[in-house]
């Protein structure tokens, strides 16, 4: 089966602005695009989270899903190109964004608390890079 969004025809760049748009509106106070050249590849934003600025990075992984849609025989070769991955993959992003924004809006999370693996510490990593490069003893196994 093809992944989500696959056959969009919706710009990265419409996409971006809905998520900046959807920040906003759930209080962030800066918004970043990085870029490699042309390619958006992430947006970073900052949220007051108890009373502090954290700052955030939302990355983009477009050759991931490239790799997704040229490894299915489902998907048109029409689809299988950078410039679609890209707006596919941030057509994902922005649909997520939303998902997790209708969480807050019912109170079955903080703003701050679905974005918390892309934020970003002193290091310059996200928490989930962080972890994964191996500050695992920032998480404890449960007891029994």
């Amino acid at each position: 089966m093809p992944i989500l969004n696959y056959t969009t025809r919706i710009h990265y760049e419409k996409s971006i602005m809905e998520i900046r748009q959807q920040l906003v509106q759930h209080g962030a106070t800066r918004i970043v695009s990085d870029y490699n050249g042309l390619i958006p590849t992430a947006i970073r934003f900052s949220l007051p989270v108890n009373g502090q600025e954290v700052a955030f990075s939302l990355p983009a992984n477009y050759r991931g899903v490239l790799a997704s849609l040229e490894a299915n025989p489902d998907v048109q070769k029409r689809y299988r190109n950078e410039e679609h991955a890209l707006n596919v993959s941030w057509r994902i992003i922005k649909d997520w964004v939303e998902v997790q924004m209708a969480l807050v809006e019912v109170r079955l999370a903080e703003v701050a608390e679905v974005f918390l693996p892309y934020a970003i510490g002193k290091s310059g990593k996200t928490l989930f890079q962080e972890i994964k490069g191996g500050a695992m003893q920032m998480l404890q196994t449960p007891q029994e």
